[in-house]
């Protein structure tokens, strides 16, 4: 017969330890889900002549990681992983674009919200989607910039030209604007990142991001869950 004090250490070791297995199972770190394969899987999609497969890189988005902890903690880890990696994936074409494709094309003012005063555009610059989330106006590029350590506002173009800041920029939008409505359903990362497309405004870009969505859930074994339209 075992002493209480022992029986009591060693019903202790047990809980810790089911819990301890439980949270393993829930909160798998990110590099454990962005593996080689996984990241290489999407990449590798993309035709060898893109720009992009020479500036995306796994190393990178881990680095970039490491200053937003809170990724990856709103739900599921591999669903938000999913999630992320879907609208990355429909936005840079598998990371083969770094700028939006017709975005040099484009006159300074067209992603330039005047009425901001806090964040004014610099006449000589443009704000057009750049990186892995395609970061556009100067409303984004301002605070991005402010929290991430880089100057958003004159030097826009360092988000195609910095790979890390590149992803911390995608990771900043993310946490900022889209993980708080993951509960809500896929959809509704849709909406937050560019709600023009929702309400039948463009049905088929909608479902290309859910079959990206999906597949990656698939992939990673996890449930998709509900509202995955907009």
């Amino acid at each position: 017969m075992l002493f209480p004090n022992v029986m009591k250490g060693l019903m202790t070791i047990f809980v810790v330890g089911i819990l301890a297995g439980s949270v393993s199972v829930k909160a798998q770190s990110v590099a454990g889900i962005v593996t080689d394969q996984f990241f290489n899987g999407i990449i590798g999609q993309s035709d060898p002549g893109c720009a992009g497969r020479n500036f995306y890189t796994r190393a990178a988005f881990l680095e970039a990681l490491n200053s937003f902890p809170r990724f990856g903690t709103a739900d599921d880890t591999r669903r938000e992983v999913a999630a992320f990696f879907a609208h990355v994936t429909h936005e840079t074409g598998h990371f083969c674009y770094i700028e939006e494709i017709a975005g040099p094309s484009f006159p300074n003012s067209q992603y330039c919200d005047s009425t901001n005063t806090r964040y004014p555009c610099n006449p000589n610059r443009s704000y057009y989607g750049r990186g892995p989330i395609q970061l556009s106006w100067n409303s984004n590029y301002g605070p991005a910039g402010e929290s991430i350590g880089f100057d958003g506002l004159n030097t826009p173009e360092t988000v195609a030209n910095d790979r890390v800041i590149s992803f911390k920029t995608a990771l900043w939008y993310w946490v900022n604007s889209v993980q708080s409505v993951i509960g809500q359903g896929f959809g509704a990362t849709i909406r937050a990142i560019n709600s023009i497309e929702c309400n039948g405004g463009s049905p088929a870009t909608v479902q290309a991001r859910i079959n990206y969505y999906t597949q990656y859930c698939n992939q990673l074994g996890v449930d998709p869950g509900p509202n995955l339209s907009c």
